[in-house]
């Protein structure tokens, strides 16, 4: 920039040359004072959960386990790159048509970067909307149907109900005692949820040389499970696989006390909630057992001081609960997506999500939940399992090592 010498005779001349100098001057300043930032774009979620239908407690503390991470991000950290996050909730009440619904809004109206579906049935019934419309959703349900083919913008958070029932099989058969096969039956609901253990376990049995020996599976709203147990006691069933929610876990321990029927129960790791252990007083008795991939206020990792700080910050719980640290599981997995994409492509959007997802590659959330993987080809996440004891008091005893169930051995801690 170039500064005017006028002579002191002409002041015309000099009145103009004064303004020419003051103007650059300023754009000497203009070019050197930083410019302001573009407006942050808002990064949108939408979350398709049952609030108030059946197993709600369930999806109350996935949605505020969710919302609550996403607070955290955006207060502490200042969002993602400066860009907030905003969930938009829906209520689907337990219902396929209500989430078909809310992930057509989430895709067409509210142009949603990415979406969190819930159920098994509601994720399969959306899951056509998402592959359309190409936006990254995690299932809260862990229905390995899900993932059959085509599995483009559909993900699990962590190992597939077929996991569950490896792990189980494997530990009754680590635990067993005298040289018969162990004799397991299966106990579950009569909708997608329930018989997504039916196949994996069936096959897996036959493999491991266990006996099936009778599957019972009744609709959700059964209040009474007698004539179930009734039959499976009467085909020897030693161990009770179920796959059911948590308040019918209870019915079904009042069920088996009602016949005098002590087998030894499984479950997988949607088997308790808040509400579980209010309604089990005197009837969960320590007789459950469940596989749970994720990290435990045992193990003191830094996962779980997240999990505590945010007990502390927002007071949704006072102690560990299974519903809503897979909800902060969820939103931490978003979250590292948004902050990939942003990184790699400058961007966040359906595409980038999309992309930054597929590069994850033992991506550690401090002992959380296993470390996940995703590619092209597999949106598993992970396949690494432990069993624990559920205490009545509301507390989790880990039982054994993570393992890789049918490929690694078994270590029993209690």
């Amino acid at each position: 920039m170039a500064f005017f010498i006028y002579s002191k005779g002409d002041k015309s001349m000099q009145r103009i040359l004064k303004w020419m100098n003051v103007i650059g001057i300023l754009a000497v300043l203009s070019i050197l004072m930083p410019m302001p930032q573009a407006d942050a774009k808002t990064i949108k979620v939408g979350a398709a959960i049952n609030m108030t239908g059946p197993a709600s407690t369930w999806g109350q503390y996935h949605a505020r386990g969710q919302q609550d991470y996403f607070r955290y991000v955006n207060e502490v950290k200042g969002g993602v790159a400066g860009n907030p996050i905003e969930m938009i909730l829906v209520d689907t009440g337990y219902k396929v048509p209500e989430a078909v619904a809310a992930v057509r809004k989430f895709a067409v109206q509210d142009q949603v970067d990415m979406i969190a579906t819930w159920g098994a049935g509601e994720g399969l019934a959306a899951k056509p909307i998402v592959q359309k419309y190409r936006i990254p959703t995690i299932n809260y349900s862990t229905s390995w149907e899900i993932l059959e083919p085509p599995i483009g913008y559909m993900y699990l958070p962590f190992g597939s109900y077929r996991m569950d029932c490896y792990a189980v099989i494997d530990y009754i058969r680590t635990i067993h005692k005298g040289k018969e096969a162990p004799r397991i039956g299966l106990l579950t609901y009569n909708n997608a949820y329930g018989r997504s253990i039916h196949q994996p376990t069936r096959d897996y049995a036959a493999r491991q040389k266990v006996q099936i020996v009778a599957i019972e599976e009744f609709p959700p709203k059964t209040v009474d499970l007698t004539t179930e147990l009734l039959r499976l006691r009467q085909k020897g069933a030693e161990y009770i696989f179920m796959q059911m929610l948590p308040a019918t876990i209870i019915t079904t321990f009042k069920s088996a006390d009602r016949i005098g029927y002590a087998p030894q129960f499984f479950g997988t790791w949607t088997s308790t909630d808040p509400d579980f252990f209010k309604l089990g007083k005197g009837l969960i008795r320590d007789r459950l057992n469940m596989q749970f991939p994720g990290g435990l206020p045992t193990d003191n990792t830094q996962g779980i001081k997240l999990m505590k700080e945010l007990w502390k910050r927002y007071k949704t719980v006072d102690k560990f609960d299974a519903a809503y640290w897979e909800g902060v599981v969820i939103g931490m997995i978003m979250e590292r997506a948004f902050i990939r994409a942003q990184g790699t492509y400058k961007q966040v959007n359906r595409e980038t999500i999309n992309k930054a997802m597929e590069s994850f590659r033992n991506e550690n959330f401090g002992g959380l939940v296993p470390d996940i993987t995703y590619n092209e080809k597999d949106h598993g996440a992970s396949f690494k399992a432990r069993m624990i004891r559920v205490r009545e008091d509301g507390s989790f005893i880990p039982l054994t090592n993570f393992y890789t169930p049918g490929k690694e051995k078994i270590k029993l801690l209690k």
